[in-house]
């Protein structure tokens, strides 16, 4: 019998109906793939291979409770699972202490509000929904700094890391996403503040 490439799709349904060797293939279909990601990102051997084998402790515990259901875009899946254990590391292993008092924060700082009251609470939602609009209309790499920075909370050095860029080109980012901002925000004339 010739040899058959069954895709990726394949080889998960017949994995998930209990045939072990089709994860054994898929791995090694895409390991070097995975593997070289992560590498690029932390690189580290040793924790390459935990975070390696991590995804996929995670790929198998997804697939074993069924709850897998992206049919044909396993290889993006598994690098999005990578992607996050990554992230998960960086935090663990080099935690920056979150400085809210630079001036790359003065967008920000205006959300603050010491009485919670309900009108500002619906305010300060607005402002978040008004704010989460300007993020998504920013350049895909502006956005992405700016996001890993505010909201999830990474240093620089760990974003340029992460986005495979110099540090410098992720300060750079995120000071031309903030100028974005700012231009934005002043053009449309909104108010962040209540």
């Amino acid at each position: 019998m010739a040899n058959v490439v069954l895709p990726d799709a394949v080889l998960v349904k017949n994995y998930v109906g209990g045939d072990e060797n089709a994860l054994a293939t898929l791995i090694e279909r895409h390991q070097s793939k995975i593997y070289g990601f992560i590498y690029s990102k932390v690189m580290d051997r040793d924790v390459t291979e935990d975070i390696f084998q991590d995804t996929f402790i995670k790929v198998i515990k997804t697939l074993k409770t069924k709850n897998y259901n992206e049919e044909g875009k396993f290889l993006p899946w598994v690098m999005r699972i990578s992607h996050n254990l990554i992230v998960d590391y960086f935090r663990k292993t080099k935690k920056m202490p979150f400085n809210r008092d630079t001036e790359e924060f003065s967008v920000f700082s205006l959300m603050t509000d010491n009485s919670p009251n309900i009108e500002s609470k619906i305010i300060t939602e607005q402002v978040e929904v008004d704010l989460q609009r300007l993020i998504s209309e920013l350049p895909d790499d502006q956005r992405e700094v700016l996001v890993m920075r505010i909201y999830d909370d990474l240093s620089f050095k760990e974003i340029a890391d992460l986005t495979g860029v110099s540090i410098n080109t992720a300060l750079g980012r995120m000071r031309y996403a903030l100028m974005n901002l700012r231009k934005v925000i002043e053009k449309n004339q909104i108010i962040l503040t209540n």
